[in-house]
């Protein structure tokens, strides 16, 4: 016999906003995950952790959106499926993700978000990565004897004029390239 969950599960809250993961129909949305997401960012302090290493040189009389919640903003939209800025012209009025991200007004626009990847250059690229190999050592409680960092490129069909697309003789085809991370760990 199947067992339902009729039970609310609570999350922390953001300012006067109950927050929980209800099955009882009501308000719904596909984007629920993002919930879980923060409460692991909280975790973690991974966004913080970027934030605080990221050179904010805009003029703070002018700031309307903190360096972090732009950071929270782009991350989470992109681990919940969208990956264009356009997609948030409308993401930054959802009830969900200003929640989230402990707000109760509408988000960065897609321009304010293009401005702040586009202010980012290698040096901010070296400093992310730093804080995210810290991080990944640091979630051990004993260090491993042996570390095997594994980068394998795969491909992607690119389309129209994608940033990072070359053209791939082999398959005729336009690709854009990307990277996948494995760590093989092993105690000794």
């Amino acid at each position: 016999m199947i067992n339902c969950n009729t039970v609310p599960i609570p999350f922390s809250s953001c300012k006067r906003r109950l927050v929980q993961a209800s099955f009882s129909g009501g308000d719904i949305t596909s984007d629920g995950g993002s919930v879980v997401l923060r409460e692991m960012d909280r975790q973690l302090n991974l966004t913080s952790s970027v934030a605080r290493v990221l050179e904010d040189n805009r003029d703070k009389k002018k700031v309307q959106h903190d360096q972090l919640s732009l950071l929270r903003q782009r991350v989470y939209g992109i681990c919940l499926g969208y990956e264009d800025l356009n997609d948030h012209s409308s993401l930054r009025k959802g009830p969900l993700i200003q929640t989230v991200l402990g707000k109760d007004s509408a988000l960065a626009s897609p321009s304010t978000l293009c401005r702040f990847e586009n202010n980012m250059g290698r040096d901010e690229a070296v400093a992310i990565h730093k804080v995210l190999v810290e991080q990944f050592i640091s979630s051990f409680y004993q260090p491993p004897d042996e570390l095997i960092l594994d980068f394998d490129a795969t491909d992607d069909a690119a389309h129209c004029q994608q940033e990072g697309r070359f053209f791939m003789g082999i398959t005729i085809t336009i690709v854009s390239c990307h990277y996948m991370f494995f760590a093989v760990i092993s105690f000794l």
